[in-house]
Formats: C-alpha cells, sequence, structure tokens
C-alpha cells in the first residue's frame, strides 16, 4: 500500500477497530481500500467467509472518514443482493461496526418483506445504507423523486454476482447501474463474487459503463474436505433416490456430532421427504430441526434463520435458498444430499460450514444412488484443480429493457437519445440497432402492430418537451404490481381453516388434489379441504401423506462437472488408491464391464438391450438431462428416417434411453451416421417442436414485458390463464408481426437456454472424435437401469414402482447367473 493511503485518517481509525477486534484484515481487503481510495470501480474475488462485505463497506467508511466534507445527507451506499434472507444479517454486521467505528449513520433494507411504514418513511428521509434486492431497486427508479433519492450517492455494491449474472435479474442489474451512474457524478460501482469461472467477463459485465475499473482478488484459498457417506454394500442395480433413503440413519450421527448442520437438498420435494425420514429414524430431533425452502411462509424462514444463529437449532434440512450470504457462524458441518450437478453451488455450500477463513470447510456427501459416488470423485477433482463453471452472460433481451423503459418513464422519465446512450452503455445492449431502439420506444408508446388499437398497451407518451413519461394512474399502479423477471409457475397459498399462512404451493399439484387427501408442507401434515381463489385451505392432520413436488426442480449437471464424470468413470476400471469412491463401486464397475463396457474418454458407449417388455437403445453421452432430452429426439428423429418405428423416451443425468415394442436393428455404421454432426442443427429443429418450445418461452417474456398481466389487484392470474393468454398473442405474432423482437427472443432462448445449442454441438464433435462402442446384452446394465427407473417413475406410484423395480432387479439377476 502507497504510504499516502496509509497516513490517511480514515485507514488509521479502521486499522485501530480491526485491531480492538483482535482481527487482521487480509490483503485483499485492504488492497481494495486503496483501489477504491484511488477513485477505482472494480470487481472483489474471494472465498465464502473471507469477509468480502468487509472489503467494500469499510472503503465506503474510509472514504466519508478522509473527506466528511463531500458527503450529503441521504442515501449513500446502495447494497444490491441477490436474496432477501442476505440483506437482513449483512444489514445487522454493518450497523455493529458502524457503531463500534462511532459514526452515526442507519443501516436499513428494503425487499418485499419490508413494512409500508418503514418504506414510507424512507422515502422521506433514506438512510446513509440501503440494502435492497434488484427488484426493489427497480421499485426505487419508478418513483418520481428519483433525483433526491440518489443524489447523496458515492458507491453501488452489487453482492453474489455470480448469482446475478447470466440471469435476467442480472440484466436488471445492469441497467439500473447503468442508469444511476449517468444521472449521479462520480459514483462508483463495485461487484463481489465468490465461486465464477470467467472472471474477467463477469467484470466487464458489471462495470461496462465503468472508464477507471480493477479486479482484486483474495490470495488465499478455502480448505474443503469432502467426506463421501458410504452405504455398507454396492447396489450393483441402482435407482436414483432410493439409496438416500436407506443413508438417513448414517447421516444422525454427523448431525450429533456437530454443535450445527445444514442438510442441503436440490429440491423442496427432497428437503421435505428428508425432514420427515430424519425424524422417523431419531425422533428427538424434534424441536431440534427444522425445514427451509422458497416455499415456506417468510416469517418462518426469518425464525429458523435466526434460530440457527443463535445456535437454538442443531439442524435446518434446506435448499438453495441458504446457498448464500447468510452468516451462520455456528454452522461446522454441511451435509449434500445427492449431487450438487455443479462445482460452484457445491464449493458455496461447503463454504457455509467452518465459516471462519481459518477453519476447513467440512461436508458430507449422501449418494442418492451407488453412480453419484462417481460424481464425488469427479467433484473432488474439479475442487483440487480449482475447476468451476463460467456464468454466460445475456444479450439483447428486450422483454427486461421494455419494462425497465415503463419504470424510468414511470419515475422521472427519460429523453430518447440520452436513455439509448445509457442502454448502449450496458453490456447486455451494447450492440442494439437503431431499428431495435425504435421498435422498442413504438413497443412502449402504441404497443408495436398488435396493440396499436388497444389502449391499455399505450403505456408512455411521449410529452411536448420530447420527455417520455407513465401519465395514466392504472398503467402505473399495474406496472408497479408486476415488476420483476422471476415468473413462476402460479403459486397457491396454503392456510388452515381457522386461519394462519403455511407457505405456497404450485397450482398444478394442488389441481390434482382431493378433499381430504393429504399432503406435506413445511414439515407438517395437511388435509386439504378445499380451493378458493388461488388459496388452498387446509387442516392439520396425522398419517401418511404425499410430498409435493414442484416443476422444474430438478438441477441440470454442469458441462465442467460433466467432464470429470466421464474422466473419473474411465479411471474407475484401474483406480487409484486414493480414489476411495471408485474403489468403493468396484463391484458394480467389474459388472458393468463384464456385461457390457465401461467407456474410455475417447469412447461413447451405446447399449442395445432386449427384453420382454420390448427393445431398448441405450446412449451415455454424460452430458445432463437437458442436452440428453434434446439429443434423444434427434437420435429417434434420425432412426426414424431409416426405417418406421416408434420410440418412447426415458433420461438421467449419464444417458438416455429409446424405447420400442419393434426391433431397433441397428448396424455400427448405420449409429456412426446417426450420431454424425452433420446438418446437426437442422435436424434439431426437425426433432423437436421449436413453435411448442418457443411458445412455453414466450409466456415468460409476455408477462415480463407487460404483454400479460399476471398480478391484478392483490390477486394472480392462473397459471392455465396466462399461458391461455400468451398463447394466443404468441400466435397472432407469429401470423401478423414475425419480425416482432419478443417472439425472436423466445426462439433464441429456446437455443440458447434449453437446447444449449453450443454445449450440444460439442458433444457432438466429441462423440464424432470417439469410438463407438456397440453392445448387446438380454438384461439391464448397471448404468442403463437408473435410466429405465426414471421412465416408469412418470407413470407408477411410488408403491408400484417399488414392487416393479424389484421384478426387474431380479429378473436381471437372473439372466446374469444364467449367463455365468
Amino acid at each position: 500500500m502507497s504510504d499516502k493511503f496509509i497516513q490517511t485518517d480514515g485507514y488509521k481509525i479502521i486499522i485501530d477497530w480491526f485491531h480492538k477486534q483482535n482481527i487482521q484484515p487480509f490483503n485483499f481487503q485492504t488492497k481494495t481500500w486503496e483501489k477504491y481510495y484511488q477513485a477505482f470501480s472494480g470487481m472483489v474475488v474471494a472465498p465464502t467467509g473471507f469477509g468480502k462485505t468487509f472489503s467494500v463497506f469499510i472503503a465506503v467508511l474510509i472514504d466519508f472518514l478522509n473527506h466528511p466534507d463531500r458527503f450529503k445527507d441521504g442515501l449513500k451506499l446502495l447494497w444490491v443482493t441477490p436474496l432477501r434472507s442476505l440483506a437482513k444479517d449483512l444489514a445487522k454486521a454493518m450497523q455493529t461496526a458502524i457503531d463500534d467505528i462511532g459514526l452515526d449513520w442507519t443501516v436499513e433494507v428494503r425487499n418485499g418483506d419490508t413494512d409500508i411504514k418503514i418504506k414510507q418513511r424512507q422515502n422521506k428521509q433514506m438512510p446513509d445504507i440501503l440494502l435492497v434486492t434488484p427488484e426493489s431497486l427497480h421499485l426505487l427508479l419508478a418513483q418520481k423523486d428519483t433525483t433526491k433519492t440518489f443524489n447523496a450517492l458515492h458507491c453501488i455494491a452489487v453482492d453474489e454476482w455470480h448469482e446475478l449474472m447470466g440471469s435476467k435479474r442480472g440484466v436488471m442489474v445492469e441497467l439500473a447501474v447503468a442508469f444511476l451512474t449517468s444521472t449521479v457524478n462520480n459514483v462508483k460501482i463495485w461487484g463481489i463474487t465468490a465461486t465464477i469461472g470467467n472472471l474477467e467477463e463477469a467484470g466487464n459485465v458489471l462495470l461496462a459503463s465503468c472508464q477507471k475499473r480493477t479486479q482484486v482478488k483474495a490470495s488465499e484459498k478455502k480448505k474443503i474436505e469432502i467426506l463421501s457417506v458410504l452405504p455398507d454394500e454396492v447396489e450393483l442395480l441402482p435407482w436414483a433416490g432410493h439409496l438416500g433413503s436407506k443413508l438417513v440413519e448414517k447421516v444422525v450421527p454427523v448431525i450429533l456430532q456437530s454443535r450445527s448442520s445444514i442438510i442441503f437438498t436440490n429440491t423442496r420435494s427432497q428437503s421435505e421427504a428428508w425432514y420427515q425420514m430424519l425424524l422417523d429414524v431419531y425422533p428427538d430431533f424434534a424441536g431440534q430441526i427444522a425445514l427451509h425452502h422458497s416455499s415456506i411462509n417468510s416469517d418462518i424462514r426469518t425464525w429458523i434463520e435466526d434460530a440457527l444463529s443463535s445456535g437454538k437449532l442443531k439442524a435446518v434440512v434446506a435448499t438453495s435458498s441458504l446457498d448464500l450470504g447468510v452468516d451462520f457462524k455456528p454452522v461446522d458441518t454441511v451435509v449434500q444430499i445427492g449431487s450438487s450437478k455443479g462445482v460452484a453451488r457445491f464449493m458455496q455450500r461447503a463454504g457455509r460450514s467452518g465459516h471462519s477463513p481459518f477453519e476447513t470447510s467440512i461436508i458430507h456427501f449422501v449418494p442418492t444412488h451407488s453412480l453419484e459416488l462417481i460424481e464425488v470423485a469427479a467433484l473432488k477433482e474439479a475442487v483440487k484443480t480449482q475447476t468451476i463453471e463460467n456464468k454466460d452472460p445475456l444479450f439483447l433481451t428486450f422483454d427486461v429493457l421494455v419494462q425497465f423503459l415503463v419504470t424510468i418513464a414511470l419515475g422521472a422519465g427519460f429523453l430518447e437519445q440520452q436513455m439509448l446512450a445509457v442502454i448502449r452503455s450496458t453490456f447486455a445492449f451494447k450492440e442494439i440497432s437503431d431499428e431495435e431502439w425504435q421498435w422498442c420506444i413504438a413497443f412502449i408508446t402504441n404497443g408495436g402492430i398488435i396493440g396499436k388499437n388497444y389502449e391499455e398497451f399505450h403505456k408512455v407518451e411521449k410529452q411536448a418537451d420530447g420527455l417520455y413519461k407513465v401519465t395514466k394512474r392504472r398503467i402505473a399502479m399495474l406496472h408497479r404490481m408486476n415488476m420483476g423477471v422471476i415468473v413462476s409457475d402460479a403459486m397457491i397459498r396454503v392456510k388452515f381453516i381457522a386461519g394462519g399462512f403455511i407457505g405456497m404451493v404450485e397450482e398444478y399439484f394442488v389441481s390434482r388434489l382431493k378433499a381430504g387427501e393429504k399432503f406435506i408442507l413445511a414439515g407438517r401434515v395437511l388435509e386439504f379441504v378445499r380451493i378458493k381463489e388461488m388459496t388452498a385451505y387446509v387442516k392439520a392432520a396425522k398419517g401418511k401423506a404425499i410430498t409435493p413436488s414442484w416443476l422444474g426442480g430438478r438441477l441440470p449437471l454442469s458441462s465442467n462437472l460433466s467432464y470429470f464424470l466421464r474422466q473419473k468413470l474411465a479411471q474407475s476400471v484401474n483406480p487409484a488408491k486414493t480414489d476411495k469412491e471408485l474403489l468403493f463401486l468396484q463391484p458394480l464397475i467389474r459388472t458393468q464391464q463384464s456385461v457390457s463396457h465401461i467407456p474410455q474418454e475417447d469412447e461413447f458407449l451405446v447399449e442395445n438391450i432386449r427384453t420382454k417388455e420390448g427393445y431398448h437403445l441405450f446412449m451415455y453421452p454424460f452430458e445432463g438431462r437437458l442436452i440428453h432430452e434434446v439429443m434423444a429426439a434427434l437420435v429417434a428423429y434420425r432412426i426414424s428416417k431409416q426405417y418406421p418405428v416408434s420410440f418412447s423416451m426415458a433420461m438421467n443425468d449419464y444417458g438416455f434411453e429409446l424405447f420400442s415394442d419393434s426391433p431397433i436393428d441397428l448396424t455400427l455404421s448405420q449409429l456412426e451416421d446417426i450420431l454424425s454432426d452433420d446438418q446437426l442443427i437442422q435436424d434439431v429443429i426437425a426433432s423437436i417442436n421449436a413453435t411448442e418450445m418457443a411458445k412455453r418461452k414466450f409466456r415468460d417474456i409476455a408477462v415480463i414485458a407487460g404483454l400479460v398481466i399476471q398480478n391484478m389487484h392483490g390477486k394472480q392470474k392462473s397459471n392455465k390463464s396466462l399461458q391461455s393468454s400468451s398463447g394466443i398473442i404468441f400466435q397472432v405474432l407469429e401470423d401478423h408481426d414475425a419480425g416482432n423482437l419478443l417472439l425472436r427472443q423466445a426462439y433464441s432462448e429456446v437455443f440458447n437456454q434449453h437446447l444449449e445449442e453450443q454445449r450440444l454441438t460439442a458433444a457432438f464433435k466429441r462423440i464424432n472424435n470417439s469410438k463407438i462402442i456397440y453392445k448387446f446384452a438380454t438384461a439391464f446394465t448397471p448404468l442403463s437401469f437408473p435410466i429405465k427407473v426414471d421412465s416408469l417413475r412418470q407413470s407408477l406410484s411410488s408403491e408400484d414402482l417399488a414392487a416393479r423395480i424389484l421384478k426387474l432387479q431380479q429378473s436381471t439377476q437372473t439372466k446374469a447367473k444364467r449367463k455365468k
């Protein structure tokens, strides 16, 4: 550090405060303070638990202590966080530090949970530091006195940027940052991130409108110890979800030996199931463990967070709702149920334990089926090599842009050319053309081609002085109620008949319930009574109950993890002594090798299996469920061009199955043609219903852009109603406005997000450069069995499924014995 900075009053005061706390600041913290002192904007990169917050936050305090005359009364530091749950703990930590240092600054939170009276007070007098979500920030921008709100602003800090980038919420942040840097003089932008692969690009996206910028990266590394919870024996024919329940008894001692634990699951339904299983196996956990996910009432979640922080709870079963940022100091153990499906997510969750830079993060991995132990070995390798996923930024998301333009028109208003310059200063819209810009202006003023005859689409008016403003009260009210980019499937509130809100479930789940049926929510057994106006009324019950399955719950396998997964599977034939998981799996590996094959890194395995049910073709790209869904449709289409045959499909993260009641007679030469990367995208388009997929994507785009209103006067439209309304608009645009940018965006999102065109193309290139291993069998193999089970899940109840699986296992084992 420079002598000039060290000699400043602000630095001396802060260092004295650190020493009184018996804390030594990290080098990346002091470097951030100095870079801020030198008027840089930047990105702070450090592992979880290393005090990233105190790097940027303290930098602003030092600046104030050095130059109090440069600061006005009002909002000085705006802190953007992706989750509401982050804000409360951060605000508490900041206020404690401020009070200790002796400043009279106030720190407050503003989001959807903030009391209306507090918001009204904030509108009159802003605190010195305000913590907001992206949505709350845009609501602030929609206020008429925007200039007054932000005229004292010195810094915008964007926390957990790795969670926001690559999403439409990230684009919301980009737009807000660009607007505020254009209206507030000399405001600095600082991003804070932990695990992300493309750090340079991440900085370029957030800091696109900043001229003087830097990156500060911590040299310290977080130590992570990964401990696998192994079953007593290897199941040779594994199936997803089955093994996890057998390992509950092995998780109980882990919880008992720890002061405090978080048990992470990937889905809300899985968290509900594990909470019940833990109580069933160890009833003394009653009152000591709790359940935390996004569909539980926010008041209950807040109580759980406080109870875990204070040590009142021994463990919490949670989803990604507790992935990041909440500072639970007592937590010394994390348990991961099933594969995290991504390296960054796994490291983030591991970092919730040993939440001190000097402690090792301990994470116990509990497989839900045997093959997931290969994923543990892959995760260990990825963590060791620090191979972390990239987050690809979004481009030209016009639905977010038109919503933002209405937001600003609702607030201070804007002049067209000045706003275009702001928009082009962002990473997401730096390449927007004049024609596209004019389309956006036409869309918000007269609704474009389809909206010109409908007054509700005429949202913004150009006034005589050239200022674009929202003048209609009803438009303003509806826009504020529907602002944001998170468009979930319609959620049903769940309440007791006698009163009391429990949480939320999705509409599709409740629509299938009959009166008297029982289900579990927030760890309680509830009996469904009736549904009225998007509210399900229930009463307390006992006994067996079903667990809600929330749509879109399964996480896709990341490209980084799939790479290491293929590598570790290849190594499993001759594992190293240090690969405990691969050594444990040897009985399964040997079985697969004897009845079929273990593919090496330069090989691609295809299994043709005939059973009494019919004919099965299994392929194993190991690219994740979403890619396999597209690949299955493509392969089926290409086979059907060779000869007439119909298929049903099933897939998991390792491979996919095509099943037919007719023989699948393919030679190796035909197979090579079917797996060719020639005319790949053309055949993908032909093999899927791209129009139907785009129509479903368009639902969210239409809601974000304001073509379809989701919330009206406190009531949420049903999922069916939203799909119907957006579907009609989609068809009208297809027929009469094919150049509509929102329509174009829907198709673009299908190819870039659902089909993952780049990853799909890379997978086929890899397969074409591999040797195809084509194996025939008369019974399911260890690799094929879990895919077959997933296909049965779609049509069978849990009891019927278990019985059917047992028969399949017995049949397969009998054939194996005969073969021997």
